[in-house]
């Protein structure tokens, strides 16, 4: 009987183990093509838009006169007391009241509408939509555009400028607060829906507790804006020490406009600290 003789196998040249996978790179040529002509598209963007904006820096050199007329007419600023002082405190105020009550009375509105707006916490395809048309037309519109509808129907004042900042921040509130929803973790949610509990269940013992911080952070910082909008719709008769400036412009008072500029800036020095502050307060 022959012996027989074990040859070890060789691997065949097309065998998984000897397989090769070629890597394909991209073609440098392609890339730069890609890229100069993104560049060039910008560029022409920013052409079209500088000749429709009649953009001419020129003109503001020429205008320089203008300009150092208008601010050697603005100092020293009027620090009178009972003429422009008291009024310019009182007048700020009011703006900061507009920006409180414009934040904190949409709080309700823009929650609800969120989790409605929301694809994990709306209970329908079309109440999804609807929630999204609403937020998205009260966020398209300029708090100023209200602000002007309202001063046709409640009169001059700060009610108007209050009316205006609850519709447009509600919809840019519903919109950001809708979105940090659909970013949680569903597992939560998930848990308390097989245990048969209702839709308002979860929201309130599942969603909300989970986005409370990111509430918090957003709320605070649309009040930081709210009072810089605030003052912007006193310009057009809500209220507020903007109405004040508007005033002190055309009657050519210009210290007196400067004053009220400077408390302007000390109010939003003082909210943007208190806003620092609260959220360290959070965040400890």
């Amino acid at each position: 009987m022959t012996p027989h003789t074990l040859t070890p196998a060789v691997p065949r040249r097309d065998s998984p183990s000897k397989t090769r996978v070629a890597l394909v790179r991209p073609k440098k040529p392609l890339r730069w093509i890609t890229t100069a002509a993104v560049a060039a598209a910008v560029v022409g963007l920013h052409a079209v838009a500088i000749e429709g904006t009649d953009f001419k820096p020129e003109l503001l050199m020429d205008g320089w006169k203008g300009m150092a007329a208008f601010i050697g007419d603005a100092f020293p600023p009027d620090l009178s007391w009972e003429k422009t002082l008291r009024p310019g405190l009182e007048a700020t105020l009011v703006t900061l009241w507009i920006g409180l009550l414009g934040t904190t009375l949409s709080v309700p509105f823009a929650l609800l509408l969120a989790a409605l707006a929301a694809e994990n916490t709306s209970p329908h395809r079309l109440v999804y939509q609807a929630a999204r048309a609403i937020l998205s037309f009260f966020r398209a519109v300029p708090d100023i555009v209200f602000a002007l509808i309202f001063v046709t129907a409640v009169g001059l004042g700060p009610f108007a400028g209050v009316l205006a900042l609850i519709c447009h921040n509600t919809g840019v509130m519903g919109k950001l607060w809708a979105e940090s929803m659909e970013e949680i973790d569903a597992g939560p949610q998930e848990a308390l829906r097989t245990a048969g509990a209702s839709r308002i269940q979860q929201v309130a013992n599942a969603t909300l507790p989970m986005v409370v911080p990111q509430f918090v952070g957003l709320l605070l910082y649309r009040f930081d804006v709210n009072v810089r909008s605030s003052l912007v719709l006193g310009l057009v008769g809500a209220g507020g020490i903007g109405l004040l400036i508007n005033q002190s412009i055309k009657s050519f008072q210009f210290d007196s406009m400067l004053t009220h500029i400077l408390i302007v800036l000390v109010l939003i020095i003082v909210v943007d600290q208190f806003s620092a502050w609260i959220r360290r307060r959070l965040a400890a």
